[in-house]
């Protein structure tokens, strides 16, 4: 490999992360979400890392299909539902959950010869104003379901739309409590990363931790490069594209090959963003290129070529 740039996950700190995770929620059981490719750390490594989870919670039906064919043999609830008919089939085939969040669903799943019965998760809009039904129809949707043979179960989901805010959730709570109460011993999953962490009284029969596994307690995720060239900058200079950074001082700086083509964001405000040379934390100077990023070693006095 001619280049440096290497993306490293740690299956440690996955399975470090669950563990916080359900001393957080005891009792309850946990779907890890990994949609979006486990938030771009793959499928394949969440599989690996997230193994002592309850279930998976994926967007699309190929990362379903992916988590069965590995291996998985646990619960996999599909978090928005299904988009076609033509899912049903693969949903029976792997036997799947599905979440149900619109009445084209019900009406599609009343027509559908299923092979068995299929696990629901029944969406209540609580406040989000997303998905789901709203209180005034909720309660007719479970109705429909609930006399369906091509329903195993039926879940209460819901989704809190402020979870940093005890007034916006305790409002969501009580609205979701009322319907509850309607219905007897349905089992309720309600709680995603925030709620898991600042509501406990929200973490009921299933707990949805998304982004917490990768990066709330410890990272699982690095973007790894080396130097490949080390500079030394008079003062009351410019560095890089756009004269984007002035070095006001004499400097020494080092050049990292990575840069956006290696998914580094090119957006990112980069002066001041900050980086580990040797272990030792500095910053980026300047604007990121394509292949290249420049930081700031005055305070990494050993770096040298090679340097990760």
């Amino acid at each position: 490999m001619s280049r440096h740039a290497v993306l490293r996950i740690n299956l440690k700190a996955f399975m470090s992360n669950l563990n916080i995770v359900k001393k957080y929620a005891p009792k309850s059981k946990i779907w890890c979400v990994v949609k979006a490719n486990a938030y771009g750390h793959t499928i394949k490594a969440a599989l690996k890392g997230l193994r002592n989870t309850s279930g998976f919670a994926v967007l699309e039906m190929n990362e379903a299909v992916f988590l069965r064919e590995n291996g998985w043999k646990g619960p996999i609830l599909l978090i928005s539902g299904f988009f076609e008919k033509s899912e049903l089939s693969e949903i029976c085939q792997y036997k799947l959950t599905t979440v149900i969040h619109s009445m084209w669903q019900i009406e599609i799943l009343k027509k559908y010869h299923v092979t068995q019965p299929i696990h629901i998760y029944l969406k209540l809009n609580s406040g989000m104003n997303r998905l789901g039904f709203d209180k005034d129809n909720f309660i007719h949707a479970w109705n429909e379901l609930y006399k369906l043979k091509q329903v195993s179960s039926v879940t209460l989901m819901s989704h809190f739309s402020h979870s940093n805010s005890k007034r916006s959730v305790r409002k969501q709570v009580k609205i979701i409590n009322e319907i509850a109460n309607k219905i007897q011993k349905i089992p309720l999953c309600l709680a995603n990363s925030t709620a898991i962490l600042l509501h406990p009284e929200t973490h009921k029969d299933w707990i949805r931790p998304g982004i917490i596994l990768y990066n709330n307690f410890e990272p699982v995720m690095t973007l790894e490069s080396k130097l490949i060239a080390i500079q030394n900058v008079r003062s009351k200079k410019f560095i890089g594209y756009g004269k984007s950074y002035y070095s006001r001082f004499d400097n020494t700086i080092g050049i990292v090959s990575c840069g956006y083509a290696d998914g580094y964001p090119y957006n990112i405000n980069s002066s001041g963003t900050p980086v580990l040379v040797d272990g030792i934390r500095t910053q980026i100077l300047g604007s990121i290129c394509m292949d290249m990023l420049i930081v700031d070693l005055k305070l990494c006095p050993n770096a040298r070529i090679g340097s990760i």
